[in-house]
């Protein structure tokens, strides 16, 4: 089995990744930068993203893990006094040549210009914002006009990318087996003028929205951790990504509702022996 390691920069996640280099020796796991079978991200839910779109081009053959060295991590299911064991489940899984995985949808995302079109993916959300005035925009959902969006901006996110930025917008928290992208406003302005829909929609795959910016705005993008701007964009079309998926190595079960639990509500019993 082949793996690369990518990390935060701190000192903690390089100790950690040193410590992981020399456990999985013991295993016999190679270290491949190019083409790995496994990518370790040592960190946060950032480094992950940044993970992601290291090797987005691989998303066939790679599968990604991650231990959290902060106090919040949703991608990342290993604390960093577990590497031992994580290192030992590795070595298991390489030795029997099983390696089981998940697999979450993305959002693809198309940009038109007059120059063509150019197609990203993101793994947590995609936003749309106006830089240096409300940003003003068309939403139709497929191929129908839905809307006249005027406010802050617009979040696309997928199930994993619900609870981020889109949770704290209200929006849903999806669970990720299902294929489907959200939509939530950013300050939309509803007034007896302006109106929009003012709720997060929920499409699933083979659905798909196009957005269509006011001509020559100056907008800011997001695809998870990287921005863009840009005022050549004459429409985005934002959809369940066909054909790709984002795999994570399961070496133990972490059930996803768990997951939400300790990363938003937190383990501490309530004491319903008041008096």
């Amino acid at each position: 089995m082949k793996y690369n390691v990518v990390h935060r920069g701190d000192d903690i996640s390089i100790q950690l990744m040193q410590t992981f280099h020399r456990l999985v020796q013991q295993h016999g796991l190679i270290l491949e930068e190019e083409a790995p079978d496994i990518v370790l991200s040592i960190g946060g839910d950032g480094t992950l993203l940044h993970a992601f779109h290291q090797y987005k081009e691989q998303l066939d053959t790679v599968a990604f893990v991650g231990i959290h060295t902060g106090r919040l991590g949703f991608f990342t299911d290993w604390k960093p006094d577990e590497v031992e064991l994580l290192a030992d489940m590795m070595g298991e899984s390489a030795a029997v040549n099983d390696l089981r995985v998940v697999k979450y949808p993305l959002v693809e995302i198309q940009i038109t210009t007059a120059q063509g079109i150019e197609t990203q993916l993101a793994l947590n959300e995609f936003t749309l914002k106006g830089v240096d005035a409300t940003l003003v925009a068309k939403l139709h959902i497929n191929d129908e006009l839905l809307e006249t969006f005027r406010g802050d901006g617009i979040c696309i996110s997928t199930p994993m990318g619900s609870t981020a930025y889109n949770k704290s917008l209200g929006g849903a928290i999806v669970h990720p087996s299902l294929d489907a992208i959200q939509i939530a406003e950013i300050a939309s302005i509803n007034n007896r003028v302006f109106r929009t829909l003012g709720s997060p929609i929920i499409l699933p795959k083979h659905h798909h929205c196009d957005i269509y910016p006011r001509a020559n705005q100056n907008i800011l993008l997001s695809l998870d951790h990287v921005y863009l701007q840009r005022n050549d964009i004459l429409s985005i079309r934002s959809m369940v990504a066909a054909g790709k998926k984002v795999k994570f190595a399961r070496f133990r079960q972490f059930p996803f509702w768990n997951r939400v639990r300790e990363a938003f509500i937190g383990y501490e019993p309530i004491n319903e022996n008041r008096s």
